[in-house]
């Protein structure tokens, strides 16, 4: 079955079972990274990644075949883009999902305004903590990226050094009253309910005459029934290019930063509308990854 985000790794034309399965062997056999685990009933989990490109490729996931400890049977894969640093530091926890023995990280960032699920990619730490019955310790950092299979880029809001510096300024106020109101600060609660009003009025007056992405500068918002896709609108720190080597296909990889919280993306070069340069801004519809700094 074809990842819905294999493409923005450099397959456009999704490959077929045959082709998949070479690339699933390939993986087990000369994997840029492995990674092993014991799961509760004893059985043995394992993660192969096979390197696509810079920063890019595929991880196979399974476990190993208890009556033959050599073979090594495959489950599921996906996609992945490698983080270059830290995105967010906040209390973090994973949850399994149903139907493979894969986890969603979770965390409640203030800075985003929405509770952030992401695919966790090294669930093979996370399997080892499970069966210690230990829970994920706090401040552990993690590692956010973001595969889009299209998007669009947009012109900057223009700002000064006092506007920038006068943004810093609101947003670090903001976060403190929304740390307040978690604590159950009923003046920061009020604060913060007349704000979101003064908000929506002054947006009601302003969209009138102004287009909504002149009045918008980032957004973060939950996309549809996944709960780990996000529709995101953030400015472009950095941005490089990379090929698949399998499809010589060309990716574009940035570096956005999305209601002041920043992370990886990784968008295939036909599915990008513009040009992407540092300053100006990437709009899409994204599916959220991320690594939870475990010990290996």
């Amino acid at each position: 079955m074809t990842h819905a985000f294999l493409r923005a790794v450099g397959f456009k034309k999704a490959p077929g079972r045959k082709e998949l399965k070479a690339m699933f062997s390939h993986a087990v056999l000369h994997p840029k990274k492995r990674q092993y685990g014991t799961e509760e009933d004893g059985s043995v989990a394992a993660d192969f990644s096979l390197e696509l490109g810079k920063r890019i490729g595929i991880t196979v996931c399974g476990s190993f075949d208890p009556d033959h400890s050599d073979s090594f049977i495959p489950e599921f894969y996906y996609p992945y883009l490698e983080s270059t640093s830290i995105s967010t530091t906040e209390e973090l926890s994973a949850e399994g999902h149903a139907a493979t023995m894969s986890f969603a990280g979770v965390c409640d960032d203030l800075r985003l305004g929405v509770t952030l699920i992401f695919y966790l990619q090294n669930r093979i730490p996370y399997i080892r903590l499970l069966a210690l019955d230990q829970e994920i310790p706090k401040g552990t950092p993690a590692c956010l990226s973001a595969l889009a299979k299209e998007g669009s880029i947009l012109m900057p809001i223009y700002k000064d050094k006092q506007d920038r510096a006068r943004s810093r300024k609101e947003d670090r106020h903001h976060r403190e009253r929304l740390i307040a109101a978690r604590n159950g600060d009923e003046d920061a609660i009020e604060d913060l309910t007349i704000e979101d009003m003064d908000i929506y009025t002054a947006i009601s007056r302003k969209i009138r005459t102004e287009d909504v992405y002149t009045i918008v500068d980032t957004y973060f918002m939950p996309y549809g029934v996944e709960c780990d896709q996000y529709s995101i609108m953030g400015e472009i720190k950095s941005v490089e290019g990379t090929k698949n080597v399998i499809s010589g296909e060309e990716v574009w990889l940035m570096r956005l930063s999305c209601n002041d919280m920043e992370f990886d993306l990784c968008i295939n070069r036909e599915d990008l509308y513009g040009e992407p340069k540092p300053g100006r801004r990437f709009k899409g519809i994204v599916w959220m990854q991320g690594m939870i700094k475990l010990p290996d």
